[in-house]
């Protein structure tokens, strides 16, 4: 089967979905190629699944009109072709990546048995749809359950577990949870808040191996030789860019696949947007860039093409993508189980750890579990933390992206960082 279409988008995540919706309002069409089975769904909200708060059509996104199911596995770029498992040839004049990212599989002793590369009966990955359902079909009221990684994910994953009734053990191997994101006192807050649901938290402890009889886990051996029984293990350790089908065609892949300010890789013909593109040197790995990335390339395309029939040329007359200040929120939202705790929210943005000559601006309250700090250099704002109560991060994001001067007396901050109005 052979058919030709102008714009054809690998990945059906966030980021495709987005740019073959953008595009669609702009007048351009767009074949979009899903690899998943499952309809389009937002990646962010499957811990909201896993919790059971929502059921797996609630995370939907709006499926596109020009959806094709399927795995890319060659790329021809002087024919501009993309090869699916299936035989099916889709032709294409612009080529858009956005294959997102992999879970990062950590070299843990007896993971993998000698031969295979399936994940033992009890070991889960917590990346796709299939992930979650797998993970929240095995989950019993008292499983002991590890999770290794205390990132974001691995927050999210602790604690939707925990509010299923499972005994859950979370081991990171830095020396606080969400070390990118937080400081050491917002950090505190969420081990408290995690500990109030019962997990039992172990920092700067690393995993060894796990052990399995005949094929399922059975426990974790941790470094210094401890053991954690375990029935399930949730392998929560990162993402890394998604890049094998454009290193595989020849494209410039370090990081991620490298993109201009057009997004355009090293082919002229091939954009990437989302977690597997590297711009300016940086992966982003979060929804908001990708987001921002999928709204510039649809201008970009939709000017570009309708400037040249025969095919995609430089858009000169768009701003392009200079990069994002991304705003990192999480909230850990009031489970139904009778030993949920209270919601929990989180946001984080910028540089929050100063430097010398930085001001620094920090409200707490230890009873209300509540945590506010702005880091503030030559008069700008340029970075923070808020735990618990966010009335002022839209407030406070809007002066942090702005970058504009702080009147010189201070006060306006300290409006910005009390007023719960400034959402």
């Amino acid at each position: 089967m052979t058919s030709n279409t102008r714009v054809v988008v690998i990945g059906a995540g966030l980021a495709g979905v987005r740019l073959a919706r953008r595009l669609g309002e702009l007048g351009v069409s767009a074949v979009l190629v899903g690899e998943e089975e499952h309809s389009p769904y937002n990646r962010v909200l499957l811990a909201e699944v896993l919790a059971g708060r929502y059921a797996p059509e609630v995370i939907a996104l709006p499926t596109p009109e020009r959806l094709t199911r399927g795995r890319v596995v060659h790329i021809d770029r002087a024919r501009r072709q993309v090869h699916l498992a299936d035989d099916t040839v889709i032709a294409y004049d612009t080529l858009v990546l956005a294959t997102g990212s992999n879970p990062v599989l950590p070299p843990l002793r007896g993971l993998f048995a000698p031969g295979r590369h399936e994940l033992p009966e009890g070991v889960h990955a917590f990346r796709t749809m299939d992930d979650c359902l797998d993970l929240s079909g095995a989950v019993r009221r008292g499983s002991r359950a590890v999770v290794i990684g205390g990132g974001l994910l691995g927050v999210s994953a602790a604690r939707a577990l925990a509010e299923r009734g499972a005994q859950v053990v979370l081991a990171q191997q830095g020396e606080r949870l969400m070390e990118r994101q937080l400081d050491p006192s917002a950090s505190g807050l969420v081990l408290r808040h995690l500990k109030g649901l019962g997990v039992e938290v172990h920092t700067e402890s690393r995993v060894r191996g796990v052990r399995c009889v005949e094929g399922a886990v059975r426990s974790v051996e941790m470094a210094d030789g401890y053991t954690l029984g375990a029935d399930l293990v949730v392998l929560a350790c990162g993402v890394r860019p998604r890049a094998g089908l454009a290193q595989d065609a020849g494209l410039a892949v370090h990081k991620g696949v490298i993109v201009d300010d057009e997004l355009r890789t090293s082919d002229p013909h091939i954009r990437a947007i989302g977690d597997c593109a590297q711009h300016d040197g940086q992966v982003y790995g979060l929804a908001a860039p990708a987001l921002e990335q999928a709204d510039v390339l649809a201008e970009l395309l939709a000017e570009s093409l309708s400037a040249s029939p025969a095919g995609p040329r430089s858009a000169e007359g768009s701003a392009g993508y200079s990069g994002t200040r991304a705003l990192t929120r999480l909230t850990l939202a009031t489970g139904s189980s009778p030993a949920a705790a209270g919601p929990l929210d989180l946001a984080a943005f910028g540089e929050h750890t100063p430097l010398p000559g930085d001001d620094v601006v920090q409200l707490a309250d230890a009873t209300r579990g509540t945590y506010r700090k702005v880091v503030v250099r030559d008069d700008r704002l340029v970075g923070g933390v808020l735990v618990g109560e966010l009335g002022t991060v839209g407030a406070l994001a809007r002066a942090w992206e702005g970058a504009e001067p702080l009147p010189a007396d201070g006060a306006p901050l300290l409006h910005l960082l009390t007023n719960d109005g400034g959402s």
